[in-house]
């Protein structure tokens, strides 16, 4: 009787994942789509880019629209703008995201939960709403058109806080005792026994920030304004040409070389992404 039971289930086990398979297919499709057409488009000449309907292989690939890339705007400084941006905030948000997500985790101090909750509130409120008000800040410390009126607003992170503070919560709180019962401060405490334990979701918020502020045109359209400290995403804005009569196909080469540190990063850092992810899950 339990093996007509066993053997009953399987089929539905089976129709189960095929179903899931074919879901995971289509959601593939439609997300890798889109790039596979930038990619294919950015291999066509102008006159193909518009076929009706589109192909999805370049006939004639044309790989003189990444040349074309180069010859038309600085991209190389607006790669070295990005990279500055992006490095320095993704290193300050380590830090101070880190340190404030131990804090509110491990260490006890007077209204710890109602700042956490004020601090947390912040995530609720959209960043167009708070343009004007950090604009005005910017140009009264004097960073106006400066590549440090973007690093500066963005070095802290609720969302970055949270995550850390949640990854804090799973850890044993007797090791820290311990360290604290040998004479350690909480600094020591932080750095010698959490901070090494911490490390995949470290590597998770780093590639969730780089991800995020190298691809961030928002603020850069409102606080920059000379072509020299454009970054790369409002940079790439110049290949529309006047009045958007620029090739889409430059456009598209020029977004597909942006593209490239991401999917690198993906590819050799998803392993430490998926475990920061999944950290949490087996505790």
């Amino acid at each position: 009787m339990t093996i007509q039971v066993t053997a009953g289930r399987r089929p539905a086990f089976k129709m189960g994942s095929l179903i899931g398979i074919v879901v995971l297919v289509i959601a593939a499709v439609f997300a890798l789509g889109p790039l596979l057409w930038t990619l294919t488009t950015s291999l066509r000449t102008p006159a193909e880019a518009f076929t009706n309907p589109p192909g999805w292989l370049p006939l004639q690939p044309d790989f003189s629209n990444y040349s074309a890339v180069f010859s038309q705007i600085p991209i190389g400084q607006f790669f070295f703008n990005s990279t500055i941006v992006t490095v320095l905030i993704v290193a300050g948000q380590t830090i101070t995201c880190t340190l404030s997500g131990y804090a509110f985790a491990m260490v006890q101090f007077p209204a710890k939960n109602t700042i956490f909750a004020m601090f947390l509130a912040t995530m609720m409120v959209p960043l167009q709403t708070i343009i004007i008000p950090v604009f005005v800040i910017v140009n009264a410390l004097g960073f106006s058109d400066n590549l440090a009126s973007l690093i500066i607003p963005a070095l802290g992170s609720a969302f970055g806080t949270f995550l850390m503070r949640q990854y804090f919560m799973q850890m044993p709180r007797e090791l820290g005792e311990a360290a604290r019962i040998d004479g350690a401060s909480h600094f020591q405490v932080f750095r010698l026994v959490y901070a090494r334990m911490a490390s995949p979701a470290v590597a998770t918020l780093a590639i969730l920030n780089f991800s995020g502020f190298w691809a961030e045109f928002y603020r850069p359209l409102i606080f920059l304004r000379s072509q020299d400290n454009f970054t790369l995403p409002l940079g790439l804005v110049g290949l529309q040409g006047n009045l958007g009569t620029g090739s889409i196909s430059v456009v598209l080469a020029g977004v597909v070389l942006a593209m490239i540190p991401s999917v690198l990063l993906f590819i050799f850092a998803q392993r430490y992404f998926i475990e920061g992810v999944t950290a949490g899950s087996f505790r």
